[in-house]
């Protein structure tokens, strides 16, 4: 992947799209409702981007890591973390090619798993980066036709057949896998559904 910033046009108006701050609470809520947060944990948002996943699971929780390859997503990101109802910290890494060496109680992510080429790697990386009993909640969308961008720049992934990550997740060493729709996107030519995978460690 390069180091171009392909979000660096988007990132002052992310927030503005109504349909992006519904998904993220969907899939916040469903986090809440099925992991034991507590506000011991410290976790990483994986794809954080300006920070809508991190600011709903925020009070849950002691500490949000944020990591993104997007410089200009991550600066929104600061400016908006005073109003975080926990600790924040920033990490400027793009996960594909790059490794973080720290320890995290769960690995959060909306909408960026799509955008990593080797699926297998990328949980390999996040199960080696968990403490024991961590969890794991990626939510992102089941198999489509490529029609969910309108440019597919940066995308490896059309979505995602459940069983083929579910067969991922477990050859890493994950367990108690469990998946669950948690939102669909509605576009004019189609409705997307979204996935939130939940795993332990």
């Amino acid at each position: 992947m390069s180091n171009k910033d392909l979000f660096q046009h988007k990132s002052k108006n992310w927030d503005m799209n109504s349909k992006r701050v519904k998904n993220a609470n969907a899939i916040a809520s469903n986090i809440i409702k099925k992991v034991k947060l507590n506000n011991n944990m410290r976790v990483m948002d994986l794809g954080a981007g300006t920070g809508l996943l991190s600011y709903f699971i925020a009070p849950y929780i002691s500490e949000i890591v944020a990591v993104d390859n997007s410089e200009s997503m991550l600066e929104v990101f600061k400016i908006k973390c005073d109003e975080f109802d926990c600790k924040t910290q920033v990490i400027q890494k793009d996960i594909s090619v790059e490794t973080i060496d720290e320890k995290f109680d769960g690995v959060i992510s909306s909408m960026t798993i799509h955008h990593i080429e080797n699926q297998k790697e990328l949980f390999f990386k996040l199960f080696n980066m968990l403490n024991d009993g961590g969890f794991l909640a990626l939510a992102d969308l089941d198999i489509e036709d490529g029609s969910f961008h309108s440019d597919n720049n940066g995308v490896f992934h059309f979505g995602f057949d459940r069983e083929e990550l579910r067969n991922i997740a477990l050859e890493v060493g994950f367990k108690d896998i469990e998946f669950s729709t948690v939102s669909t996107i509605n576009k004019p030519h189609c409705d997307f559904d979204i996935f939130l995978i939940i795993a332990y460690k």
